[in-house]
């Protein structure tokens, strides 16, 4: 048998013979490492991003959301925001339930314009009582927070985040100044303090909040997308959500509302955007399959135009086993190469999308397509190397 470095040397030198075909050959394991990669990192990074959110209200916060949330038997049903039928009202009933509730606040959120001096950005209008800023750990760095009194009022009064500092004001100092939104005209009263860099499109940032009486007034909404109740401790919550379901039930049906607390919501949306994951990975996976079939069929050309030198290396002394294995390393080595760079494309991909939304490149994601890139190259590569080695040495020589 021939000495394996040198099977090595030959597999090497007949893939640098034919560098462009080599290249093109692994270029459909090079796509499909790095769209596992990039797929999966996005989806992570969602994934990520929607926890830390939920992680920064705090444990012991329950959430009262429109529509069925969660069903049975592992589902999920999305908030019905559109048709909410939570209300005012509502919000008033459950401050007033006490003990264990300790405070009870609620929001809407709307895509909209604002505007300054001719320039304009668009972004999120959040309307929030006094108690659901507090809840949402809203501070400000500059003025001061939006009172309950202006929300009891329906003032024209606003909060504005440092990215619309930045935009419309070209960071100056904007309180006190009028700023136009919706066609109606709004007092900056405070400035945001920055609370990260969101995520996934979302500039958290750039946020406008405003009482929440005056965005239904300003959006012509009666409604609420969410209500939050804050218990006095994380013991507490099973009975907070049994005294809300009790006095919301009341007014509205089973399928009106949902009650969950924050854990919970992060644990199902976690195995939906889990589920999403993979699913993205698999799609992207596909990619793999097609180019180890391209691997395969440039083996099986390359076994036909060196048929004679096969025949060639036999007459001399090649078993087939060496045979066997110079063609399976020239398939491994041409997925294993392209794998390392699918993973190197898929790494710095990853880096240059995080400049614009959230991603989280993992190592089982890494592993797992670098991993299936070398078996693809073993795999496909077994027909044309054992086509390559039972090849008869006389009918080789022959071949033109």
């Amino acid at each position: 048998m021939i000495p394996i470095g040198e099977i090595v040397r030959l597999s090497i030198q007949s893939l640098l013979r034919n560098k462009t075909r080599s290249i093109l050959t692994m270029l459909g394991i090079i796509i499909g490492v790095s769209a596992v990669i990039l797929l999966v990192s996005i989806g992570q990074g969602l994934q990520n991003y929607i926890t830390q959110q939920f992680e920064s209200l705090g444990s012991n916060l329950v959430i009262v959301l429109p529509g069925k949330v969660g069903g049975g038997g592992g589902g999920f049903g999305a908030p019905n925001i559109a048709g909410s039928k939570l209300s005012l009202g509502d919000v008033d009933k459950l401050s007033r339930i006490g003990g264990a509730v300790e405070s009870v606040g609620a929001g809407i959120e709307m895509p909209s314009s604002v505007s300054y001096l001719g320039k304009t950005k668009y972004t999120t209008t959040a309307g929030l009582t006094a108690e659901y800023q507090k809840m949402r750990n809203l501070t400000v760095s500059s003025g001061r927070m939006m009172s309950e009194s202006d929300n009891r009022a329906g003032r024209n009064v606003v909060n504005i985040g440092p990215g619309i500092v930045d935009s419309l004001f070209g960071g100056a100092n904007p309180i006190g100044k009028q700023i136009t939104l919706g066609g109606q005209k709004f007092q900056v009263v405070g400035v945001l303090s920055k609370i990260g860099s969101g995520g996934f499109g979302i500039d958290v940032n750039s946020f406008v909040v405003l009482p929440l009486t005056t965005a239904q007034k300003l959006f012509g909404m009666k409604s609420v997308q969410a209500i939050g109740i804050k218990a006095k401790d994380k013991d507490s919550i099973p009975e907070v959500i049994r005294q809300v379901k009790k006095e919301l039930s009341k007014r509205l049906k089973e399928d009106d509302f949902s009650v969950v607390d924050s854990s919970s919501l992060v644990a199902t949306i976690n195995q939906i955007l889990g589920v999403v994951t993979l699913a993205l990975g698999g799609i992207a996976a596909i990619s793999l399959i097609v180019g180890g079939v391209g691997i395969m069929n440039i083996m099986l050309v390359s076994v036909t135009e060196r048929t004679r030198e096969i025949g060639l290396r036999k007459a001399v002394g090649a078993k087939p086993k060496d045979i066997l294995i110079q063609f399976i390393i020239e398939s491994v080595t041409l997925s294993v190469v392209g794998g390392g760079i699918g993973v190197l494309i898929g790494f710095l991909g990853a880096l240059a999308i995080n400049q614009f939304i959230s991603t989280t490149v993992t190592f089982w994601s890494v592993a797992l397509a670098f991993g299936v890139s070398a078996a693809i190259g073993v795999i496909f590569g077994v027909a044309p190397a054992a086509s390559a080695s039972k090849l008869n040495p006389i009918d080789a020589l022959k071949y033109e």
